[in-house]
């Protein structure tokens, strides 16, 4: 049997060939190419070398890895990938602390040849779908947020009363205002009856003659500094513009996963696309982030090992007689997850009854909110393994069980 372990680079791989007793009977490194994969199987046939007597060991550098993995799976090798930080972790099973690609590759090769390197299984292309798009939507709300924080900060300082003329600065009217108006002066002189139409027109008749003599009466008093408006102005208009064409691109990428979330749908009688939306809290954007990050529910042996994965499991510090009591929560998993599971346990703190309760009683325990919201992720985590295990739509008076010191 042989054991090959390969560090993996952006360019180029380093690549070391282990025996059944630990010999090392090949060092190289080739490309990150075809031609570099054909240098590989090249130099593997040399020792006779097939897929029924090698293992491979890949560490997950980024996305690098990927290509080499699908390509050697093909060829019906088996790959086992795991973590960099397993990798990091394990590596101080060896003496000598030498951090280089070949000794690397060495230790990816010996990790697989004792037993240390878990079986990777790929995500299906429908999960790898869902995980794609709800990163990149994730990402694209999380810009929305910073160019919506530049725009306040820029009100702040050329129109900081602008923010009573509206209930939220970024509704539909104040957003076309702002770009109509970007300056405080262009509105203290604008002819209030065409003010009063624009409000109607962008409002659909909400907002009257009433609202736009506040908005003008703020404008002729305001506080804000006229130093270098002309810029202040125009970097306020083009982030309004710029918030309004990514929430576009978000829109698209809303309906691009209600689209792959309709291929999980087990039930045509059922109302519901997925199991996970019957969950308060839940609605199909989150579901299908969930259900993009953990993928395949059955790969995880309980509810505790869902957890762990989505770094929602608490650090435990304890050597002999010292057993830790702040302990915080390990953030070691995925963080598109986490953060999946704990925007559904905002919402499910106020709407599911069970977790109302269960947030309340550890606030009233003196925790800190926070602290009690992670409290209700872990336990939400734990309703999710059991309704997705059992693919059953979830019921407010199904009794499950629940952890018990673990939340």
């Amino acid at each position: 049997m042989f054991y090959c372990g390969i560090d993996i680079a952006k360019h180029r791989h380093e690549l070391c060939l282990l025996e059944q007793d630990g010999t090392q009977i090949l060092s190289m490194h080739f490309d990150n190419s075809q031609k570099g994969l054909s240098k590989l199987l090249d130099a593997l046939s040399t020792f006779e070398v097939k897929p029924d007597n090698i293992l491979f060991c890949l560490e997950a550098t980024g996305h690098y890895w990927l290509a080499l993995y699908c390509h050697l799976q093909e060829l019906s090798f088996e790959v086992r990938v795991i973590n960099p930080l397993q990798s990091d972790a394990l590596r101080n099973l060896y003496m000598r602390k030498a951090k280089t690609d070949k000794k690397d590759a060495f230790i990816l090769a010996d990790l697989i040849r004792i037993g240390r390197a878990p079986v990777t299984k790929l995500a299906t292309e429908k999960f790898l779908k869902l995980q794609t798009l709800s990163r990149l939507r994730l990402e694209f709300v999380h810009q929305i947020g910073g160019l919506k924080s530049r725009v306040l900060g820029i009100l702040d300082r050329i129109f900081p009363e602008y923010p009573e003329c509206f209930s939220d600065v970024f509704i539909r009217t104040s957003r076309e205002l702002l770009k109509e108006y970007p300056e405080p002066e262009l509105l203290a002189e604008a002819d209030l009856s065409e003010l009063t139409a624009f409000l109607k027109q962008h409002s659909k008749g909400r907002l009257d003659r009433q609202r736009a003599e506040q908005i003008q009466d703020l404008a002729r008093g305001t506080f804000g500094i006229r130093l270098a408006l002309d810029a202040f102005t125009l970097e306020l208009k083009l982030l309004v513009e710029q918030i309004e064409f990514i929430e576009e691109q978000v829109n698209i990428l809303e309906e691009a996963l209600f689209q792959v979330l309709e291929e999980f749908r087990t039930n045509p009688e059922q109302p519901y696309r997925h199991v996970l939306e019957t969950i308060p809290g839940i609605g199909p954007v989150l579901a299908a982030a969930i259900i993009g990050e953990v993928g395949d529910i059955s790969r995880f042996p309980n509810a505790k090992a869902l957890v762990a994965y989505a770094g929602l499991d608490a650090t435990v510090r304890a050597s002999g007689q010292f057993e830790g009591t702040r302990n915080r929560m390990s953030k070691r998993g995925s963080p598109v997850l986490r953060n999946s599971l704990w925007m559904a346990a905002v919402t499910a703190r106020r709407f599911n009854p069970e977790l109302k309760a269960y947030y309340e009683a550890k606030k009233t325990e003196g925790k800190h909110s926070g602290v009690a919201t992670g409290a209700v992720a872990r336990r939400m985590v734990h309703l999710i393994y059991s309704i997705w295990k059992d693919n059953r739509p979830f019921e407010p008076d199904y009794k499950w069980s629940p952890p018990g010191s673990d939340c």
